[in-house]
């Protein structure tokens, strides 16, 4: 079990991974719910290979499946503190499956959904060399409560170029989260592109995974 995490994975087709792609859940969730987008996206990354780490403790709200921290909605800095907790699992767990896969740092993808999303950008934008690129679904980026991005300006060592998808009808993490991120992100010199999903509420459509296959694609150099 690498770095205390496991998940189900896709070995690349056709022989030795060239790079390596990580999803990570949403809250109640486990890593078998986004797996199958790797399945999607394997004719546009070839060489590929795709993990889907299981959080690493029980959901409070649905047994069944697992979060990356707590939520209750009534605790000060509930995500900040979360996060910041859930960081260094996921650290060691990034770093193993790139030895697995003899890789370097750069060779790396971040996508997440929802709570997914948030512990992608805390990790990979704290990362001492910057993946290639972070898709976040329906997410948003985590600060201090009532902090500007200045605030965490000294944690940030990588700037690497991310794509945020929300739908519009989102009633879990209202779509201004989309625009707040964006916004906090850019004052923090993060290139990030976005892409808002008409009709879907909290959840990813076919035309949102296309962007976000695409958007790697052209990350890793794989099309323009």
């Amino acid at each position: 079990m690498a770095g205390d995490l496991d998940g189900p994975r896709l070995e690349p087709r056709g022989g030795q991974a060239k790079r390596l792609v990580v999803f990570l859940h949403g809250y109640g969730a486990d890593g078998n719910d986004l797996i199958d987008i790797g399945r999607a996206w394997q004719g546009l990354l070839p060489q590929t290979a795709f993990v889907s780490p299981h959080a690493p403790e029980p959901c409070g709200q649905a047994p069944m499946g697992r979060q990356w921290f707590n939520l209750t909605f009534r605790t000060p800095n509930e995500r900040w503190d979360g996060a910041r907790k859930a960081a260094p699992a996921l650290e060691r767990f990034l770093d193993a499956e790139l030895a697995r896969h003899k890789l370097p740092p750069q060779a790396l993808a971040l996508v997440g959904f929802s709570q997914g999303t948030m512990m992608s950008l805390h990790v990979g934008l704290r990362r001492a060399v910057p993946p290639a690129a972070i898709v976040g679904y329906s997410g948003l980026f985590v600060l201090p409560d009532d902090a500007e991005p200045a605030a965490v300006a000294g944690e940030i060592k990588s700037r690497p170029p991310v794509l945020l998808v929300h739908g519009d009808e989102d009633q879990l993490i209202p779509p201004q989260a989309l625009f707040q991120s964006a916004q906090d992100l850019a004052a923090l010199e993060v290139p990030a592109e976005w892409h808002m999903s008409s009709g879907i509420g909290h959840g990813i459509d076919q035309e949102g995974l296309r962007h976000g296959g695409e958007f790697l694609a052209r990350r890793f150099g794989l099309r323009r």
